[in-house]
């Protein structure tokens, strides 16, 4: 490459960077001098709307508990300081958990905030999901089929109680027990939860990590772990608890 066009493509890369570190914060670098200051204050604000509106859409009970101010620290925080991983649009949400979790220090953030989040990103994340269920149908015997966890269902575990988050509930403290949820997509393509407990959790984990498993070989491995001294008891009451997912789709045969 001659020099002067190596000298030019330096050059333009450098007002890249430059043009670049500006729309991230404006507080902390200088506007190129060649470009009006009307219009880089407009660049910068159409790149941040874009980023507030597509967050606020998609993080609304986080929004919801902060106050205009609040949000406008947190969304421009993340603005200037994280490198997405993505270029699509989409996939900002999922920078946001990662900006959370690893670069948020704000001692006034609520307790629950990445948890909250997290919870919250699983229900876009879920209805955009390109995965597709036909027709869930019970198997006759469902002790002996063999199961898995529905693609477009997620079981999780987390230290607050965050489907029950509001402005009229902002726990201060993890409570003693965690809170074990499933996320789920139906056949209609709602977006779903259901509160279960830690043994439903379990079993779930057990179903997701096989991949296709006999629902008598879950069920017993739940009961052994328990040490039950009663293990058929286990075994029919989980036996219920799966009927009622696979009607919802949770679990689908094999």
């Amino acid at each position: 490459m001659p020099s002067n066009q190596h000298e030019t493509s330096i050059d333009f890369k450098a007002k890249q960077q430059e043009f670049a570190a500006y729309i991230r914060n404006p507080h902390r670098n200088p506007a190129p001098a060649d470009v009006p200051p009307e219009r880089m204050a407009m660049y910068r604000q159409l790149f941040y709307n874009n980023i507030d509106s597509f967050l606020a859409a998609n993080f609304p009970v986080l929004r919801k508990l902060l106050s205009d101010s609040q949000w406008t620290e947190l969304t421009e925080d993340f603005f200037a300081k994280h490198t997405n991983q993505s270029p699509y649009f989409s996939e900002i949400p999922e920078e946001f958990l990662a900006y959370l979790e690893n670069e948020r220090q704000h001692p006034d953030d609520f307790p629950f905030m990445l948890e909250l989040a997290h919870y919250e990103w699983v229900e876009m994340a879920l209805s955009i999901a390109k995965d597709e269920l036909t027709s869930v149908q019970s198997p006759d015997n469902l002790l002996q089929a063999n199961i898995k966890l529905s693609p477009l269902a997620w079981s999780l575990a987390y230290q607050y109680p965050v489907h029950k988050i509001a402005p009229g509930f902002l726990p201060e403290q993890p409570p003693a027990q965690p809170t074990f949820l499933v996320v789920y997509r139906d056949p209609a393509d709602d977006v779903n939860f259901i509160e279960i407990t830690p043994m439903t959790y379990r079993l779930l984990e057990i179903i997701e990590q096989s991949e296709g498993i006999q629902t008598e070989t879950a069920l017993k491995q739940v009961a052994e772990e328990l040490r039950h001294p009663n293990p058929e008891l286990i075994i029919s009451g989980g036996l219920q608890i799966l009927r009622e997912l696979m009607d919802k789709s949770v679990i689908i045969s094999v």
